[in-house]
């Protein structure tokens, strides 16, 4: 047998640790409700298909962060629009497709389609800036769809779909259904999500991004990473690249984005605001740039540590706590030294040899 090598051993690792967390939570919710004991609160329960959909978002922003080396500050632009789209197409859908995770699928493939529609549209002509001023382009985005979507109005009857961009405009007639309420945004939504859907969806993000990224093509995305000049003179297509990986990044935000929308009754478009940008790309940084195991990790943890420290009775002190975390994973992944020390005493306490 060949042996595997060091990027496949990763790549199965990754699937493995979302493999067995998935096992895990399952074995635990099968234990509580056979003996009925609380090993996991119903707040924490609810948490599950978000830390899905964050897991996507983390590990679709390091493709473009991390692997590209672009710095996008609008990824909850592409999230919203995934969201609403899949929201819409879950509702005009309900009689073709009654089975509702056959559906549920297909308004997440929607929100993946819209969501590459946003990148293809944003990356055009924005990637062709660089550093600072690609940031500030694609925060302006993510503002521009929030605001476009708090005054759009969606809803369907008899006639067909109707869109206005304000309530005056929006004739509906007696049997028709308001999907999209402007600033209300989505109300009455039928609950599709899932957390085995939250976990299908994870794998094939991880399918997507692990072979893009040891493809031919994800070799010349890192080439233009760490040396754009160079790259272009062994003749690699700057935009061809950067746009693939940009657009692909939308894609799975945009699914993620759907899956979110379906896992709640209403859904407003202040949730996708410049606030969950940086979260996503808090999780991205504090599990390591380009680090695929790094965002899962980190975006599972960080999200549900709040919820767990509420559980420990200190909910007044969670936040603070939260932020102690943050600045302390920051200090030691930034610190040299701080990582030799724990690389040192760590392997000792385990009883672990550190072969480096």
């Amino acid at each position: 047998m060949k042996k595997i090598n060091k990027t496949s051993l990763n790549g199965f690792i990754n699937y493995g640790i979302v493999i067995a967390a998935f096992a895990l939570i399952q074995i635990l919710l099968l234990i509580q409700k056979k003996l009925d004991v609380t090993i996991l609160s119903n707040s924490l329960q609810s948490l599950l298909v978000p830390a899905c959909c964050y897991i996507v978002m983390a590990v679709s922003l390091n493709l473009t962060v991390g692997i590209l080396g672009e710095l996008s500050l609008g990824h909850a632009g592409f999230m919203s629009l995934g969201a609403f789209s899949g929201i819409v197409a879950s509702i005009l859908l309900q009689n073709a497709i009654p089975m509702a995770p056959l559906r549920l699928a297909v308004s997440m493939a929607v929100g993946a389609v819209f969501g590459a529609i946003g990148g293809v549209i944003v990356g055009v002509p924005v990637l062709r800036l660089q550093g600072d001023y690609l940031a500030i382009v694609t925060l302006a985005f993510g503002q521009i769809i929030k605001n476009i979507i708090m005054v759009l109005y969606v809803g369907v009857d008899s006639r067909g779909i109707h869109l206005a961009a304000s309530k005056e405009r929006f004739d509906l007639a007696a049997d028709g259904t308001a999907i999209i309420k402007g600033p209300m945004g989505a109300v009455g939504v039928t609950k599709l999500a899932s957390f085995t859907a939250g976990f299908v969806l994870i794998l094939i993000t991880l399918v997507v991004v692990q072979n893009l990224v040891n493809s031919r093509s994800g070799r010349a995305i890192m080439a233009l990473r760490d040396n754009r000049i160079a790259a272009e003179s062994v003749g690699i297509n700057v935009t061809k690249y950067k746009l693939m990986a940009f657009v692909t990044s939308a894609a799975l935000a945009g699914a993620a984005g759907a899956l979110f929308g379906l896992n709640y009754s209403s859904t407003v478009a202040s949730k996708f605001d410049f606030n969950t940008s940086i979260l996503v790309l808090v999780f991205v940084v504090l599990g390591g740039l380009g680090s695929i195991r790094g965002s899962i990790i980190a975006a599972a943890l960080l999200y549900i540590l709040p919820e767990m420290l509420r559980s420990f009775n200190i909910a007044e002190y969670r936040m603070l706590i939260y932020a102690i975390v943050l600045i302390l994973v920051m200090l030691v992944t930034n610190n040299d030294k701080l990582k030799v020390l724990l690389g040192r005493v760590l392997p000792k306490r385990k009883g672990v040899v550190n072969d480096g």
